[in-house]
């Protein structure tokens, strides 16, 4: 009987071998190469990264937010929750228009993110590890950032953080949406050196009238990621319903004029936006340094919607 029952239990514990053995392990899932399309075609990752050097602060911000590994990082003023990646732990990898291409070889990256300021570098940087461009499209900035989230979640077995990160995104500017319908119309404007430069629909800034809502104020603006040079005068014969500020000397750590010095003068406060206190000075680090990353996105909804809930 013994016999018996010990000849069974061996039969048995062999079979558990041999049927845990023939299951995938978390290793070799991981392992399963990733083809993911990008703003400069297809890449394959074959593996689950493990060393990720970022040169785009949209892509940071959306890592961040997904509880990805980071390992290098540009050095150069980022928004104040990113600064975390300025610490020793984080390899310090150039600039965000130039890499320094003897750390990364040095750092050994799997993954190499871009976007942007980085984008021209992308041939000599796919080179040296597989490469993608997140550079989100101005004429669909809320679009590419979820195709952009999508994609990393897709490599990093992220997908249950990017459903949950979507929708609150989703949520947030549908809810914005329907308070700018009532709001009026507004117009977008950047301010650097002393110069004034304005936005409309499918440029830069454009997501705060193709998602968020807002009616254009001005028409036909000229195309290009500077906008269109204006005047003060500009702003006064369009007179916006709601003026939006992103103050780049501000993003970038320039010494220089406030926007909202700039903008206080005669001519502006005879605005409609002046008098009725709709003036919205966008923060600038996230609007003009990580404008795509699903952090940045959220903030600035939040931002907008407090100013128009009466908030300030």
């Amino acid at each position: 009987m013994n016999v018996a029952r010990n000849y069974a239990s061996g039969l048995f514990s062999a079979f558990l071998l041999c049927a845990v053995a023939a299951l995938p392990s978390a290793s070799s899932a991981a392992a399963e190469p990733v083809t993911v399309r990008h703003a400069l075609g297809e890449t394959t990752i074959k593996a689950t990264p493990a060393k990720v050097f970022v040169f785009d602060l949209s892509a940071l911000d959306a890592l961040d937010r997904l509880g990805a590994p980071v390992a290098g990082v540009p050095g150069g003023p980022k928004p104040e929750r990113l600064k975390t990646y300025d610490g020793g732990a984080t390899a310090k990898i150039g600039t965000l228009f130039e890499p320094d291409l003897e750390a990364v070889v040095a750092g050994g990256p799997d993954l190499i993110l871009i976007g942007g300021r980085s984008a021209p570098k992308y041939q000599e940087l796919a080179k040296l590890a597989p490469t993608l461009d997140m550079t989100t499209d101005p004429k669909d900035m809320f679009g590419s950032s979820v195709r952009n989230l999508d994609t990393l979640g897709r490599i990093f077995g992220k997908e249950k953080e990017v459903a949950a990160a979507v929708d609150e995104m989703r949520a947030a500017a549908a809810a914005l949406k329907t308070k700018a319908g009532k709001a009026g119309n507004a117009l977008i404007i950047l301010t650097t050196g002393g110069k004034i430069s304005a936005y409309g629909p499918g440029l830069r800034f454009g997501v705060i009238h193709e998602t968020f809502g807002f009616a254009p104020a001005a028409k036909n603006l000229a195309e290009g990621p500077h906008g269109q040079p204006i005047s003060y005068e500009f702003i006064l014969e369009t007179d916006p319903d709601w003026l939006f500020v992103v103050d780049r000397d501000a993003a970038i750590g320039r010494e220089g004029g406030a926007a909202s010095a700039l903008l206080d003068n005669e001519i502006v406060r005879r605005t409609k936006a002046w008098r009725e206190k709709h003036i919205v000075y966008l923060d600038p680090a996230d609007w003009y340094l990580a404008s795509g990353g699903p952090n940045s996105l959220l903030r600035a909804i939040a931002q907008i919607s407090k100013a128009v809930d009466g908030g300030g």
